[in-house]
């Protein structure tokens, strides 16, 4: 899924946990990022001032093994101009930004259109922020497909990181980065679990 490129940008164990162990919980940060999807998620075609824009758009790349769904592709004299929606403020974040080139690298083989930048819409903010598609962005979307790949095939879950993204985070919960973390403390826990007393 293109949407594994950004959890693993932003966490490799939640990444994990999501697409290996099939995890997802709800919190007050997924819950307004879904109430924000929501006005892209049906699928529609229209003609907004001259620009072909279709939503909830299903790309693909076969050469990278990719699917997904671009929330919003814009065509301009042809060329797909793709737009991911994001709750939060105007900000820039490389979980955003590899995200959305993938998307572009879909449409470029659906398409065999070169696209040379998108948009990351921040809600919250109601500003666009321009992302162009480097040479650079391009090969970190390829390594990074190739390392979820392995992740994958291993189906083993990174150790936790228990930082401040931790605090946001809908699975949380299901990670339990500080008790993981802790050198011994799950062998301890473990070990009190199966404790034999002599009666």
């Amino acid at each position: 899924m293109v949407s594994a490129l950004e959890h693993w940008s932003y966490c490799h164990r939640q990444c994990a946990l999501i697409h290996v162990e099939q995890a997802f919980d709800e919190n007050l940060y997924t819950m307004r990022g879904r109430r924000v999807h929501e006005q892209v998620d049906q699928v529609e075609s229209v003609t907004e001032h001259g620009v072909r824009v279709e939503r909830a758009m299903p790309i693909w790349n076969r050469r990278l093994g990719l699917i997904g769904k671009a929330d919003v592709v814009e065509f301009h004299a042809d060329v797909p101009y793709p737009v991911e929606y994001k709750y939060g403020p105007r900000r820039q974040r490389e979980d955003d930004d590899l995200q959305l080139c993938a998307q572009a690298m879909c449409l470029e083989e659906m398409t065999g259109q070169t696209v040379p930048c998108g948009a990351i819409f921040h809600h919250k903010s109601r500003r666009r922020r321009e992302v162009l598609f480097t040479y650079n962005l391009r090969t970190q979307v390829e390594e990074t497909v190739a390392t979820i790949r392995a992740l994958l095939a291993s189906k083993r879950l990174p150790s936790p990181v228990n930082d401040r993204r931790c605090e946001k985070c809908s699975l949380k919960e299901a990670c339990m980065p500080q008790v993981l973390e802790e050198p011994g403390r799950e062998k301890r826990l473990l070990g009190d679990l199966f404790e034999v007393v002599s009666i």
